[in-house]
């Protein structure tokens, strides 16, 4: 006859496995997703900026070279990283035109990690993106 409370330990165990696994597989390495020899720039306007863990989002609009407007999603740094980079909360603006420097999904989807920001007058922020 099996013993319960080795059973239930057994369990317990099994998991906590599984939930520290989980986490895991929500991050991902930059070389898994982005092509570090496909360099994109992409110059739009900002619609969101998600300062979310463990990677940032800048949603921008893109219009392409046929004159449609793309949305495109880029990751880049923690909130952290940003914020020890100069960034705050409102450094991007809804509508703020943008050029982001980054590396294109191996998917084909419209994503990105970035490597830099640019604004139209010049100032550069780096974005603490996945590659850096």
């Amino acid at each position: 006859m099996r013993n319960p409370l080795i059973l239930k330990g057994k369990q317990a165990a099994a998991g906590l496995l599984l939930g520290f696994g989980f986490p895991a597989l929500a991050h991902h390495s930059f070389y898994a997703e982005f092509n570090a020899s496909q360099e994109v720039i992409l110059d739009g306007t900002v619609k969101e900026m998600r300062w979310q863990n463990p990677h940032s989002w800048l949603v921008m609009d893109v219009v392409n070279a046929q004159g449609e407007h793309e949305e495109w999603q880029v990751e880049g740094g923690s909130p952290n990283v940003l914020i020890r980079l100069g960034w705050s909360r409102d450094s991007l603006p809804v509508g703020t035109r943008v050029i982001v420097h980054g590396f294109a999904a191996k998917d084909g989807s419209k994503r990105a990690s970035s490597s830099q920001l640019e604004f139209p007058d010049g100032r550069i922020l780096e974005t603490g993106g996945s590659r850096n």
